[in-house]
């Protein structure tokens, strides 16, 4: 059995349609002040954004690792197209960095080489995450639904196996994909011509019911919830289940307060309390939830 790693924070590939400037600085900042050890940059969610991001990875990732990050690459998390295979397979061939795989497609272009697995797959159980170990993996993100229960029979086997086991612990919990454009067709448009509406919505479009309520988040192709997941106040929780990388979700927030108030939680010097009331604050109306890691309703918190 491998010895327990430290637990540490990670910040997850963002998301959103962000304008390519403002992503540099995001990075920049991040570089600068985030308390974090490893950074997931790449475009998961829509293939057509990758242009205006792709021209500035290596600026970003040069950036991020004079700082002393790590850097992770991540995959499309939805293989559709045959350009898409063809971006799949140019990652995969990379070898001389680590890389993320988000969809089923990166692990037959990588097979046999070393690589992580994203949040994406559906990684529910101890065989699945047993072949994916045998196909290369080193590292896995578990998805955002399992309980704690779950994550603690995953990580036990995860430590014998010497698998790192990632958990997103902040931000909103990707739910679902589709091979259509939520984002374009609310426009009145279509995926092949959406004329990229997903970046009037930086954090995403809010989905109300009939009654106004307000309950999921659309990103593009993405469904997301409306809440942020936050297991702040779980931390301990997550480290005695043998977690060993926590993982923040990127926002148009200030995510280097996100991360500093964690790093402070995760290392005693903050209360989960005074934490979880900061984060309320910076959250706002949308709210936090928890409720996966409680096996209750996914959307609600669990005090």
């Amino acid at each position: 059995m491998e010895q327990a790693r430290a637990p540490e924070i990670t910040l997850g590939p963002v998301l959103f349609h962000w304008p390519a400037a403002f992503m540099r600085d995001f990075y920049a900042r991040i570089a600068d002040e985030a308390p974090v050890s490893a950074v997931y940059v790449g475009e998961v969610v829509c293939s057509k954004r990758s242009p205006f991001l792709d021209p500035h990875i290596p600026e970003i990732v040069e950036r991020l690792q004079r700082a002393g990050k790590k850097v992770v690459l991540s995959s499309l998390a939805e293989v559709v197209l045959p350009r898409e295979r063809e971006m799949m397979s140019a990652l995969c061939r990379l070898q001389n960095c680590e890389i993320e795989i988000n969809d089923a497609a990166g692990t037959y272009f990588r097979a046999g080489s070393p690589h992580r697995i994203g949040q994406y797959f559906n990684l529910y159980n101890e065989r699945t995450l047993e072949v994916l170990v045998r196909g290369g993996a080193t590292h896995v993100t578990l998805p955002c639904e399992l309980p704690r229960g779950s994550v603690a029979s995953m990580a036990a086997r995860a430590r014998e196996l010497g698998v790192g086991v990632e958990v997103q612990v902040f931000g909103r919990a990707p739910l679902a994909l589709s091979a259509r454009c939520y984002h374009a067709r609310a426009h009145g448009r279509v995926k092949d011509n959406c004329q990229f509406v997903c970046g009037d919505d930086t954090d995403g479009m809010n989905l109300k019911t009939i009654d106004g309520e307000s309950l999921l988040t659309v990103n593009g192709v993405q469904t997301l919830s409306h809440p942020y997941l936050c297991l702040i106040a779980e931390l301990p929780d997550l480290i005695a289940s043998g977690v060993n990388a926590m993982r923040l979700s990127p926002h148009m927030l200030n995510m280097v307060e996100v991360a500093s108030i964690f790093d402070e939680t995760l290392h005693r010097r903050m209360a989960p309390d005074a934490a979880l009331s900061r984060l309320r604050a910076i959250v706002g109306a949308p709210g936090l939830m928890n409720g996966f890691w409680h096996q209750q309703p996914g959307g609600i918190y669990v005090m």
